[in-house]
């Protein structure tokens, strides 16, 4: 048994896990659903995206990225992909913040670039303001100069955020920030292990698609077989599927039916050899566990036909050898590149092109595709929420 397989069986996954699982074993399709209809201008009608960001990404938890981003005291990484110039940090006591990327001496961009840094101190490069990672402002220039500055007023302006599961969120907004939910997941994160996996790669995909495309593709089993005909599909079998929601998140399960019989259910490391759980969240974020790593993918919709997604992949520990590292090498290289960026991403980009023709009204879903009709209808809830 490998130290991966160690790790997993050590692991009980939650209730929610396990009933799941035992619906793909036992022949119950809970995810069925009478076929329905999506109306096509939720996907190409820019009226449309500007109500969900003012309802949704401007107003709701929604995870910026994996802890192992961050996997040490002292760091900071900015991230502009939201739409507002945030930085994400560590500070010495281990604890996440997420802040706007700002100084409040003249509004400037405080750290530049998109990649991680490792700083004690973070120094603006006007007039060298200095912030400690945590937000406070440790020193500026000639302090004689403001007199009757306060520097515990003039601290970096820090927004809600939460690190939970592995993960880390924020919530642009203080009257919304409520994490309860994200709480609820990171359960099944611990189950998975999520947090103690290291980061391997990251990269930031540009999708010429509207998001719910992308989501739409990890919430249904239709497809897999079909668009993964040559890369996962064979994996896979038409029906073997389960689903069930935590608030506005969609937690579903896809089953190697053949391979069930005798599996321990309990038993985390057989659990994930024979079960693919997928989640999906709102806003627009996806976690795929895959049977010894996990990767994230974060949506952040630049307009109702362009979204940037992030995927990260996690793995259980940093590879000690050329072997392993070609090993995650592979699998980085089918999940990302082939199954993702070849397939799904350009699926979205596919359908973004024939829905914006007008030449159909609505999409039509068939019983395999009940879980596009639920994430739609929690969009349109929160739509209705916001106003």
């Amino acid at each position: 048994m490998s130290a991966v397989d160690t790790k997993n069986s050590s692991r009980r996954p939650t209730d929610g896990m396990i009933a799941l699982a035992r619906d793909i074993a036992e022949g119950r399709k809970r995810d069925a659903a009478d076929a329905s209809t999506v109306p096509a201008q939720v996907y190409t009608d820019p009226e449309y995206w500007a109500r969900e960001k003012a309802a949704i990404y401007d107003r709701l938890p929604q995870i910026l990225c994996p802890s192992a981003l961050l996997p040490d005291p002292g760091m900071a990484v900015p991230h502009d992909a939201t739409g507002r110039p945030l930085l994400i940090t560590r500070d010495a006591s281990g604890d996440v913040h997420v802040f706007l990327n700002v100084c409040r001496h003249r509004g400037t961009r405080l750290v530049e670039g998109s990649e991680v840094q490792c700083a004690k101190k973070l120094v603006c490069p006007y007039h060298a303001w200095t912030y400690s990672v945590d937000g406070r402002l440790l020193a500026l220039p000639r302090p004689d100069t403001f007199p009757g500055l306060d520097k515990g007023g003039y601290g970096l302006v820090e927004l809600p955020s939460r690190e939970t599961g592995g993960l880390i969120w924020f919530c642009p907004r203080e009257d919304t920030a409520d994490f309860a939910l994200a709480e609820k997941l990171g359960e099944d994160f611990d189950a998975l292990g999520m947090g103690e996996q290291v980061l391997f790669r990251r990269k930031t995909h540009s999708v010429a698609g509207n998001w719910k495309l992308i989501m739409d593709a990890f919430l249904e089993s239709y497809h897999v077989t079909r668009l993964h005909a040559k890369t996962i599909g064979p994996f896979f079998k038409d029906g073997a599927t389960s689903g069930d929601m935590i608030g506005p998140h969609s937690r579903s399960a896809v089953g190697r039916l053949e391979e069930m019989e005798g599996v321990d259910l309990a038993n985390m490391g057989e659990l994930r050899r024979v079960v693919t759980f997928a989640y999906q969240m709102l806003p627009g974020a996806l976690v795929i566990p895959s049977p010894d790593y996990i990767n994230l993918m974060v949506m952040m919709p630049q307009s109702h036909d362009h979204t940037l997604v992030e995927d990260f992949m996690l793995i259980p520990e940093h590879p000690a050898t050329d072997k392993a590292r070609d090993h995650w090498e592979r699998s980085w290289a089918l999940l990302d590149g082939g199954v993702f960026a070849s397939e799904d991403f350009r699926a979205a980009e596919l359908g973004q092109q024939g829905l914006s023709t007008g030449a159909i009204p609505f999409l039509t879903l068939g019983t395999m595709e009940g879980g596009i009709r639920r994430f739609h209808e929690t969009v349109e809830e929160a739509l209705r929420a916001a106003n």
